[in-house]
């Protein structure tokens, strides 16, 4: 269980400051600068007021001392700043939080994008929870820093030196003796919050991993319940739950022991300052004025909200440095796959496909296909067969450039895969996976989904033609009919001929099936092929199935082995070779389905 957990936790609890990477997130606020200008000025104008209101009062006290009339005015003023304080603080607030959100909001499209951008053996490496924590829950710890943190840390900054400019302007002595608890009080906010940010970021790192373990154990409910593996899941979520409880426990204690000490703290320097001002105001030759004790005292009290506040944002920021690390981590990743400086677009094919000497390895040690060499004419109509792990989904994919081969070169009409832009390559192209993803809305829209300038009429038409459009009219609205994630509300079957009619409306030239009939009845498997001989014309196809009755009909049967093309030919061309490897996959499988 232990095990278990390590696997589950996130990276690192935290960075050193990373002065480059902290500008570089800087430069999300640069765009909305006026927003940050105009907050900066309101805070100073808010520090001023408050300041000034507590200015007031001790004038306002040393004026009722004295019985002047003026103490109204003072009173007037007082209720003046107080206003224009809070009137301040509301539009920065306001500003802030939507230059803030903005901010965000670009990062988590930038990275959304650049991860969209990402070769597949990123996702090959990457657990789904973990890239949606670096969206979400990483991006998120951002928001204190880019809404509060940068205007406040230059606000307490000058607020601090005013009241120090204030304070001694007062009473140079006794603002002395008032800063000999400032070492104390550094000590406590440094110190023990350093101690508070490393417990608070234990427990966001225990909840992102628990939102990977969350977001894992959901999408593979099924498997779950097929193994009866409930209890052990809730056993390791209790103990994921507990482990989260305890470290938020932890960071409760010291941010409880943090106020008392703070507080205790300050309390001390105010009875210090206390003891040395009755003192001092009993000197006969210049005695101080109570309304400066009290104003030093107030002053006092204040000077420590900027120190807990900067340390507050040096802590922040800190803290921040693990989430910008793993954010800007997946920015800095390049994609293995992606185009050349020189890519040109590639221009309309007609579906020729030329594989020279092609190795391909995904680890760069144990070969997938070693000197592949074939040729396959526009039209043609490829089947590709052999054992599990043989290289067979890996030749499609080499041909969608979804990797590039270590060896050797893919060309389409004449054109090396590599040597032209990526998306003038899958444009020409169709891919249906044997897991049909169906996204969440309607059915139209799913199979529109690869050419969203298609028609209703073009949608209607390519569900027909994949015998999909009869269960669909048979849904309470049709077309218009909303399916859930993943389509949970539709069989594997539906979910399989709704990815086929999507797959056909995108007009490829070139078209790959892989395992795309796997679990369709026999019955829609032979009015799929009764429209795929009419529809798959003039289309280069390549069909990788395990039916017989899927293949037989092919221009070409190649049966992959070891990484090499074992056989090829058709149909009755090599069912004749009783020791060929496609005549032993034939005889098994009837053999199978006699035994049925």
């Amino acid at each position: 269980m232990a095990k278990m957990l390590r696997q589950i936790d996130d990276e690192l609890l935290e960075s050193p400051f990373n002065k480059q990477q902290f500008f570089r997130l800087l430069k999300y606020m640069k765009p909305y600068l006026r927003n940050v200008v105009i907050a900066l000025f309101l805070m100073v104008v808010a520090a001023v007021c408050s300041l000034g209101s507590t200015f007031l009062l001790s004038n306002a006290i040393d004026a009722l001392e004295k019985m002047d009339s003026n103490i109204y005015k003072y009173l007037i003023g007082m209720i003046a700043t107080a206003i224009i304080g809070a009137v301040c603080v509301r539009y920065r607030v306001r500003l802030m939080d939507s230059a803030g959100r903005r901010a965000l909001a670009t990062l988590r499209e930038d990275l959304f994008k650049h991860i969209q951008g990402l070769s597949f053996s990123f996702f090959d490496t990457r657990s789904a929870g973990k890239i949606l924590v670096r969206v979400i829950n990483d991006v998120n710890s951002l928001n204190d820093l880019f809404t509060n943190g940068i205007v406040n840390v230059l606000v307490d900054c000058l607020t601090l030196v005013i009241l120090l400019i204030i304070m001694l302007a007062v009473n140079w002595k006794l603002t002395l003796i008032s800063m000999c608890i400032m070492p104390f009080l550094l000590f406590i906010l440094f110190k023990l919050k350093r101690v508070m940010r490393k417990r608070w970021q234990r427990v966001r790192v225990k909840t992102s991993s628990m939102n990977g373990y969350l977001h894992e154990s959901l999408a593979g409910m099924r498997v779950t319940e097929a193994f009866v593996r409930e209890d052990e899941n809730q056993d390791t979520f209790e103990n994921v739950n507990n482990d989260i409880r305890n470290t938020w426990m932890k960071a409760i204690q010291v941010n409880n022991a943090f106020w008392p000490a703070l507080d205790f703290t300050g309390t001390c320097g105010t009875i210090l300052v206390y003891i040395f001002g009755v003192i001092m105001m009993q000197d006969p030759i210049k005695p101080l004025a109570l309304a400066n004790l009290m104003l030093i005292i107030w002053y006092l009290g204040r000077f420590w909200e900027p120190l807990n506040t900067l340390s507050n944002f040096y802590n922040n920021v800190l803290s921040a440095m693990a989430s910008m690390e793993r954010i800007f981590e997946i920015m800095d990743t390049e994609s293995e796959i992606k185009d050349k400086k020189d890519a040109k677009p590639l221009p309309p094919i007609k579906g020729r496909v030329d594989f020279e000497n092609v190795t391909f390895s995904y680890d760069k040690e144990k070969i997938v296909l070693k000197n592949v060499n074939f040729t396959v004419n526009p039209g043609q109509t490829i089947a590709l067969v052999g054992p599990t792990g043989a290289g067979k989904s890996t030749v499609v994919n080499l041909i969608s450039r979804f990797y590039d081969v270590t060896e050797g070169a893919v060309k389409l009409d004449g054109h090396d895969v590599r040597d032209v832009q990526l998306r003038s390559l899958r444009e020409q192209m169709s891919v249906m996976m044997q897991d049909s993803f169906i996204f969440s809305g309607t059915i139209m829209d799913n199979i529109r989904y690869g050419r969203l300038d298609a028609t209703d009429e073009e949608v209607i038409a390519a569900a027909k033609a994949v015998y999909a459009h009869d269960f669909i009219m048979q849904m309470e609205k049709g077309y218009d009919t909303q399916v859930n994630e993943r389509g949970s509300s539709l069989s594997v079957g539906q979910k399989q001929l709704i990815s086929f009619a999507r797959a056909l409306l995108n007009d490829p030239k070139i078209l790959i099936l892989d395992e795309a009939t796997s679990s369709i009845d026999t019955h829609t498997e032979i009015l799929i092929q009764k429209a795929l001989d009419e529809l798959l014309k003039g289309r280069t196809s390549f069909v990788i199935a395990h039916r017989l009755s899927t293949i037989r009909n092919a221009d070409l049967i190649m049966v992959i082995q070891d990484g090499n093309i074992a056989e090829a030919g058709t149909h009755d061309q090599l069912i004749k070779n009783e020791k060929g490897h496609y005549r032993a996959l034939c005889d098994a499988q009837y053999k199978f389905l006699l035994e049925e």
